[in-house]
Formats: structure tokens, C-alpha cells, sequence
């Protein structure tokens, strides 16, 4: 019998806690990977470096491997940041729509992610992510390889977060 892959494991688990009380309407529809940029460079602020400083310094501290940066997952996690303060709501909706498109651009084996918001430190969000059985399994799963950030500061001055993560 084969086994189900971690991240589909991992992407139901999130679903039925992140979605047992949306309401269907209440979704806004846009193509999030419309503007995805591929070019291997990116700006990160400084809020969005100290998370991947401590999310590496975390994983090495239990004996995991550093993560690279992927700037091409970052821009996607942009795109996921900019839909969740839109449609007003912190969510891992159209999940499945980034996964593939990292698996087609980037040749991701496998994905994972973490959405946050209301954090005003990178330590307080990692904090949040790791007190988080889910959240903290992706940060540390193993088989992970690159990983990528986007913090954006909505209107009323509120971080939402998405961080992607991806074997290749």
C-alpha cells in the first residue's frame, strides 16, 4: 500500500481546521500567480529577513539543515499576502494553486505553507508558528529545501504573513 505524501497529509489537516467555518461567498476570486515573478532576485524587509535568520537558526537548533532563500518563492508567497488582505482574511486558499505552480516553475518536489497575521515581530510570529503543532511541522520537516517570505503591513497596520516552503 503507498503511503499519502506529507503535504497532502499536511494540506488536509489545514484545510478542515482553516475552512470548517468559511462560507463559500465569502471568497474572493483572482488569480493569485498572475504575477509571479520568476527572476532569481528579490528585496526582502527587514522584518521578512529576520524571520528566515530565525526560522533557519530554529531548524539548525534541532539538528535540521538551513533552508535557502528562493526569491520565485517569495514572490509567489507575495501574491497569497496581497489575496489574504483583499479577501480580508488570514487562509491557505488556492494552496493547491501555488503548489503547482512552484512544481511547474521552480520543479518542487513537494510544498508546504504557513500563514500568519497580527504579528509586529519575527519573533513573535515564528513563536506563534512553532506553539502550532501543524505550523511547526512544516517549519521542520526534513525533506524541505528552500524556503520564502512575504510580510505585508494591510490599511489598518495589521502584518499578514504567508511563508512557502519546497523540496526540490
Amino acid at each position: 500500500m503507498k503511503s499519502t505524501p506529507f503535504y497532502i497529509t499536511l494540506l488536509a489537516i489545514c484545510c478542515s481546521v482553516m475552512f470548517s467555518c468559511s462560507k463559500a461567498d465569502d471568497t474572493i476570486y483572482f488569480d493569485e500567480t498572475a504575477e509571479v515573478n520568476t527572476v532569481e532576485t528579490t528585496s526582502y524587509t527587514a522584518l521578512e529577513s529576520e524571520i528566515l535568520v530565525l526560522v533557519n537558526t530554529h531548524r539548525v537548533s534541532i539538528g535540521l539543515k538551513e533552508l535557502n532563500s528562493l526569491p520565485a518563492v517569495s514572490n509567489i508567497a507575495k501574491g497569497h499576502t496581497n489575496y489574504m488582505i483583499e479577501s480580508g482574511k488570514i487562509s491557505h486558499d488556492n494552496f493547491d494553486q501555488r503548489a503547482k505552480t512552484l512544481m511547474d516553475k521552480e520543479h518542487a518536489i513537494s510544498v508546504g505553507e504557513n500563514v500568519a497575521y497580527g504579528y509586529s515581530t519575527a519573533e513573535s510570529v515564528l513563536k506563534g508558528w512553532l506553539n502550532s503543532d501543524t505550523h511547526r511541522a512544516v517549519i521542520e520537516n526534513p525533506d524541505f529545501t528552500h524556503f520564502g517570505i512575504s510580510t505585508i503591513t494591510n490599511s489598518e497596520g495589521r502584518n499578514f504573513f504567508t511563508q512557502l516552503f519546497i523540496k526540490k
